[in-house]
C-alpha cells in the first residue's frame, strides 16, 4: 500500500499531509482592515501559479492533495493542505502569488506543519499576539471585546481539527 504524505503549515501529521499557514496582505490597505478571502479563490490562484512555474507536471503533482482549509478575514491567515513531497512546489510558489480574486496581495508563509492540530496551536498563538498589538489602538472595552471575539473565532478551524463538533441542522 502506498502512503501519501502531505505538507501543512502547522504540524507533522501521520496522514502524510503538510499544512501551510500563510498570511495574505494587500499592500494598499491598512493593517486593521478586513480582507475577505475565499478558500476557493486561494486554491485557484495557487494552481495557476504552480501552472506558470512548474507547468502540467506541477499541477498534476499537487492537484490530488491541494486544498485551502481556512481563511480569517481579520488576521488574514489561511491554511493550505498539500501532500508531502510536492509541498515544495506550493511553498516555492506562495511568495510569487501577486493576485487573488483580482486583488493585489503579498503572501507570506508563516508556518509549515504536519498536522492540522499543530497548525491550530500556532494560529491561536499568532492571533493572540495580533490581538495584543491591536488593543492599543482601540479606545473602549466594547471595541476590544468585539475585536477579541472576531480574532479569536476559530470555530471554522476547530471543526476541521475535531475539537468542536459541527452543529446539526435538524430542528426539534
Amino acid at each position: 500500500m502506498v502512503r501519501f504524505k502531505n505538507r501543512s503549515v502547522f504540524v507533522l501529521c501521520a496522514t502524510c499531509y503538510r499544512y501551510i499557514v500563510v498570511e495574505v496582505n494587500q499592500p494598499d490597505r491598512k493593517d486593521d482592515a478586513a480582507l475577505v478571502l475565499k478558500p476557493v479563490s486561494l486554491y485557484v490562484s495557487i494552481l495557476n501559479k504552480v501552472q506558470q512555474t512548474y507547468g502540467d507536471f506541477g499541477v498534476a503533482a499537487i492537484r490530488s492533495g491541494l486544498s485551502a482549509k481556512y481563511c480569517n478575514k481579520w488576521t488574514r491567515i489561511a491554511v493550505v493542505r498539500v501532500r508531502h513531497g510536492v509541498h515544495r512546489f506550493v511553498t516555492s510558489c506562495l511568495p510569487l502569488l501577486q493576485m487573488i480574486d483580482n486583488k493585489t496581495v503579498v503572501v507570506r508563509t508563516l508556518y509549515t506543519g504536519a498536522t492540522l492540530k499543530q497548525c491550530y496551536r500556532f494560529i491561536k498563538d499568532h492571533q493572540k499576539s495580533c490581538l495584543e498589538k491591536m488593543w492599543s489602538s482601540l479606545k473602549t472595552d466594547d471595541e476590544r471585546k468585539m475585536m477579541e471575539d472576531a480574532l479569536m473565532d476559530l470555530s471554522a478551524l476547530e471543526t476541521f481539527v475535531g475539537m468542536k463538533k459541527p452543529e446539526s441542522s435538524t430542528a426539534v
